[in-house]
């Protein structure tokens, strides 16, 4: 609820400003097409919903950063959190005066606050009102910004909008300055006319003398309030620690035999930071991203259940039972927990990832396929011939992959391997694989005929399908990731691959490929064999040409 309040309000917020700077930015035209512009501004913030929607959005705003600031276990954070915290509570320091000299002088002495008067205070009768303003005025975009931000870059849709945002985050501030400036240029030479200046203090009616010291009272005071406020929180802090120090503390391990020393009411998280131990936090530890999840191996009795909030993201990113986020878990004792992502984690892992992705174990069809005496190949061609053989090899081989319904899980050499079965179950996948193998088979002869002139002699394969259980998931490292299987049927499936080179054969599929495929397979060659790593025989299947298996099967 709290983080709802909190984006609510920031939005409101950032509208007003964004709003008002755009507002600004008419005075690259003229200082009458700014007060036209503020015309339509006030009657959408001036008004009584407009008014208690930004007076109310300031007050919870700064009233909830006060208590992030307090709530927060430790000061290390990144250097966009700290640069967003720090400009939140400068706002109101740089803004204050601005804010009671137009809003406040119009309340109290009925002040007609145009752009006019506002730009010939700062720019005339102020020695720092201009520099103060314009810190002011970045300060308040840049905070937003990172805000926003923070809060869109989790979206999918995000990295394709990004370079327009970007764009208006940065032409609109400039605009506005501009804006401001010029605007500002022309009030000054109105200034110097007398009947000007005349007409201007009749319908805009300035405080006196008095009416500005009062001004400059209530800005001071609403800076004391805030860094008061500033001050409560850090003072909330160290009395806390205090007393979390006299309950004593518990443990956190982790894996490698590391271990973090932690004071009751301290989140996970907080205590990876507090104990300089990496943990991924893309959302800086408001529980949006889940890159911060962990999970619980000993200790879940001292953890409170997950809340709605916790509960809803787990649930976005399918995650298994015993698994909680960092941020939002607060041990009341001795815990150990596994970190499920690198400390490097980015906003692609925050995303909503299927089952699949996530890792579970099912039965699914593997296929592995292997070049025949490529190397002796390789040894007579310049590298070029190879790399450009190989290229037009993969292509091929990965079409006939895909055309069936596969999943090309990786290159590697001069060898291929394929999952299918993946989103659907072990019989299509098995089905699927063998057609890919015929397909395989059929585009090699292809591949020979195209490339004839170039090869000694033509490109043979090697082709092992297996069925059965598998762990499938997401692995990897940064951008080398992506799904794949491991486990013993992945084993299997390799060693098949390599018996074709003992029986001359062009394709082996296993006898749990067989029986998921028509009973055509029964009139196939068929052999027990023994495969190195199994207890057991297995019964194969052996295929001379694998473009023949459609009609066979």
């Amino acid at each position: 609820m709290v983080r709802k309040v909190r984006l609510t309000t920031g939005l409101i917020l950032f509208v007003f400003v964004a709003s008002h700077m755009a507002n600004h930015a008419l005075g690259i035209h003229s200082l009458s097409a700014m007060e036209a512009g503020r015309e339509n501004f006030l009657l959408i913030w001036r008004n009584p919903i407009g008014s208690a929607a930004m007076m109310g959005s300031l007050f919870i705003h700064l009233l909830l950063a006060t208590w992030a600031l307090y709530d927060r276990r430790s000061l290390k954070m990144s250097v966009g959190e700290a640069l967003q915290l720090s400009l939140g509570f400068a706002i109101p320091l740089l803004l204050a005066l601005h804010f009671v000299g137009s809003r406040g002088v119009h309340q109290m002495f009925g002040t007609n606050d145009t752009y006019a008067f506002i730009l010939l205070a700062q720019w005339k009768f102020s020695e720092n009102g201009v520099l103060i303003q314009t810190a002011g005025l970045f300060a308040a975009w840049i905070h937003g910004c990172i805000g926003l931000y923070f809060w869109l870059r989790l979206k999918p849709w995000f990295a394709k909008f990004s370079p327009v945002l970007l764009s208006i985050s940065v032409l609109l501030p400039v605009c506005a300055w501009l804006g401001y400036y010029a605007g500002a240029k022309e009030a000054l030479v109105l200034f110097e006319d007398p009947v000007w200046r005349s007409e201007f203090q009749r319908t805009v009616k300035p405080p006196n003398s008095a009416g500005v010291n009062q001004i400059l009272d209530i800005a001071f005071w609403v800076r004391m309030t805030v860094l008061g406020l500033i001050g409560v929180a850090l003072f909330g802090r160290l009395g806390r620690c205090i007393v979390e120090r006299r309950r004593g503390f518990f443990r956190i391990d982790y894996p490698g035999d590391k271990s973090a020393k932690a004071a009751p009411g301290i989140s996970i998280l907080e205590a990876s930071r507090l104990n300089d131990i990496p943990h991924a936090s893309v959302c800086g530890g408001r529980g949006r991203c889940s890159t911060c999840r962990v999970r619980i191996v000993e200790g879940a009795d001292n953890l409170p259940d997950p809340s709605s909030e916790e509960t809803k993201v787990l649930d976005r990113v399918g995650a298994p039972p015993g698994v909680r986020l960092a941020c939002q878990a607060i041990p009341s004792g001795n815990v150990s927990v596994t970190p499920l992502l690198p400390p490097n984690a980015t906003v692609r892992d925050a995303r909503r990832r299927s089952p699949d992705l996530a890792g579970q174990e099912r039965e699914i069809a593997i296929l592995f396929a292997d070049l025949r005496s490529f190397t002796r190949f390789s040894e007579k061609k310049l590298p070029y011939d190879v790399v450009f053989v190989l290229n037009r090899y993969f292509a091929h081989m990965g079409e006939a992959v895909e055309e069936a319904g596969g999943h090309l899980d990786k290159f590697i050499g001069d060898g291929v391997m394929a999952l299918f079965g993946t989103k659907t179950d072990v019989a299509s996948g098995a089905r699927q694989a063998l057609e890919a193998a015929s397909n395989m088979s059929k585009k090699l002869a292809e591949l020979n005929a195209q490339l004839g002139d170039e090869l000694d002699e033509p490109l043979r394969i090697g082709i092992g399908v297996h069925a059965g259980p598998a762990i499938i998931g997401e692995m990897g490292y940064g951008t080398a990731s992506g799904l794949t299987a491991i486990g013993d049927s992945v084993n299997t499936a390799s060693r098949l691959e390599a018996m074709t080179k003992e029986f001359g054969a062009q394709l082996i599929f296993s006898e749990d490929v067989a029986k998921h495929v028509s009973s055509n397979a029964a009139s196939m060659e068929k052999h027990t064999a023994e495969v190195p790593g199994r207890n057991e025989k297995i019964g194969i299947f052996v295929v001379k040409n694998a473009e023949s298996l459609k009609a066979e099967t």
